[in-house]
Parts: structure tokens; sequence; C-alpha cells
């Protein structure tokens, strides 16, 4: 008998474990654009995050090492975890903080790339077979609706949400939104045998490669080594390069993506959150019935349909 609720109580530790992942996924990946804000102005934007990749492999490569993780079986394995490290990381950071660069608001961008959710479950079908109820289709609308509420919401009477910023800064964006929403699928379909820690030491190395390439073409170079940077720096390396991604991974290779990429829909409210605590931006209550809203469309995308015995 005591054997029993010894792995009962197993059982409900790693359930609350396993439903706590998105919560702390979502929690993570959201101070990326907070860390985007505070390094940016010291740093140009793919020297910024090639600099985060080394750090990033130097602190992975030799944990592999230590605990003899294994490297993936094939060459064509290492070929499609490294199409997917320049989709999911290159594509998308880079995108995402040139866009900020150049002067797009970072609310905005959370906005579309959060959007994502929209075109990997439009994908999703053809490429992965997966299909979505109506009750998910709702959810997603409902998901983009909150999103625009709490954004929309920041903005002062007469103002644009295109002010500020040019077109680069809107392609710029954009890129970033394929690339998470592609990679988010070719991961999926291609990489879901790939150990974590190995796979994401390839995935950096090639979308640091490709990083580091845009800041020889196209930047200075310049480093301001401040300790809001360094600070920042080490967040991102830590949180977000290591603990979010192979968060992230596990995420996807458990889930269908439809349903991971869901998440997605929290991190702007989230984001607006975390910029009220440390910059003190207040949201009206249009903003957070925008939250709630998006809250509920992750919920009806997440939740899976319970079926009867029959």
């Amino acid at each position: 008998m005591s054997i029993f609720f010894n792995r009962l109580r197993n059982i409900d530790r790693s359930s609350a474990g396993l439903a706590a992942m998105p919560v702390i996924f979502v929690m993570l990946w959201s101070t990326g654009f907070i860390g985007a804000k505070f390094g940016l102005p010291y740093a140009e934007p793919f020297t910024f995050l090639f600099i985060r990749f080394v750090l990033t492999l130097l602190l992975l490569v030799p944990l592999i090492l230590i605990m003899r993780i294994p490297w993936p079986s094939s060459p064509r394995l290492w070929t499609h975890i490294a199409i997917s490290g320049f989709l999911v990381h290159g594509a998308y950071l880079g995108g995402v903080f040139y866009g900020i660069y150049l002067g797009m608001p970072a609310g905005l961008a959370a906005l579309l790339v959060g959007l994502q959710p929209l075109l990997t479950a439009a994908f999703a079908g053809p490429l992965l077979g997966e299909q979505l109820a109506w009750r998910q289709w709702v959810g997603l609308g409902l998901g983009l609706v909150g999103i625009s509420l709490v954004l929309g919401s920041k903005l002062e009477i007469g103002e644009s949400l295109f002010d500020g910023f040019g077109i680069s800064a809107l392609l710029s964006v954009t890129a970033a939104l394929i690339g998470i929403s592609l990679g988010t699928l070719y991961q999926k379909r291609y990489c879901t045998s790939m150990p974590l820690l190995s796979g994401a030491v390839i995935q950096y190395t090639a979308a640091g490669a490709l990083l580091g390439l845009g800041a020889l073409l196209f930047e200075t170079r310049h480093v301001q080594w401040t300790g809001t940077f360094m600070l920042t720096l080490g967040w991102l390396v830590l949180v977000l390069s290591i603990a979010a991604i192979l968060l992230l991974m596990a995420l996807i290779k458990r889930g269908e993506a439809s349903r991971v990429a869901s998440l997605f829909y929290l991190v702007p409210p989230v984001t607006a959150l975390q910029a009220w605590w440390l910059f003190d931006e207040r949201l009206p209550l249009l903003g957070l019935v925008g939250m709630l809203v998006a809250i509920i469309g992750v919920v009806m995308v997440v939740r899976k349909p319970a079926y009867k015995a029959g």
C-alpha cells in the first residue's frame, strides 16, 4: 500500500511539473522584449545577439562534455537541427531585435510576432497533418483580439502604431514572425528525436554564424560594456537562451505545434505586466480586459477536448 501511495505522489508531482511548464515558459519568454529594451542602447542588434550566442555556447558545450550527453545520430539530423536554428533563433531574434533597434515599439513587435499561432495553425494542417476544431479557431481569434486590445489601450488619441519607424522595421519583425512560425513547424516535423542540449548547441552555432555574418557586414560592432548591458546579457544568456529555449523545445516535442504556438498569445500581456512593474507603465481598463480575453483564447486552443467513452 505504501508503494502505491508513493507512486501516486510521484505522479502528482510529475503532473504538476508538466502543467507548470507552459506558465514558466511564458514568464521567461516575455522578458526577451524587456531585455532588448535594456540592452540595445549599448550594442547593435546583430552584435548583441552574436555575443549572447557565443557566451551561451561557452556554457553549454562544457556541460555536454561533462555530462556525456549524446550528439545527434546522423548528419541528416544535424542539418535539420541547423536549419531549425536559423529559423527559430537567427531569423526570429535577429528580426525582433533589429526592428526594435530601428525604432519599432517593443509592444508592437510583441503584437506582430504574437500572430504566430495563426500562421502555425494555418500551416500545421498541410505540413504536419494537424487539424484544429472550431473551438480552437475561436480561441485563436480571441487571442488576437485580446492582444490588439492590450496594445491599442496604450495609444493616445490620434497616435498611430506606425509612428517613429519605417518600412524596414516592419519588414524585419515580419521576417521574425515567419521565421519562428516555420521554425516551430520544421522542428516538430524533422527534429523530434533531437537531444535537447546538444541540439541546442547546433542551433545556437548556426544562428550565431548567421548573426555574426550580419554584424560583420552591416554593423560597427562597437559595444558599451556598462553594468546594465552586462546584467541584461547575463539574463538573456542564462534565462532566455538556455532555460526558456529548452522549455520551448520540450513543449514542442510533447505537444502539437499549434497548441504550443498558442502560448505566445500570452507573451504581450505578460510583457505589459513586467513593463508596469519595471517601468511604471500602467494599463487602462481596456488593456486589462484584453489580457483576460487573450488568456481565455489560449485556454480554448490549448485545452484538449474530453472524449466520451463509447
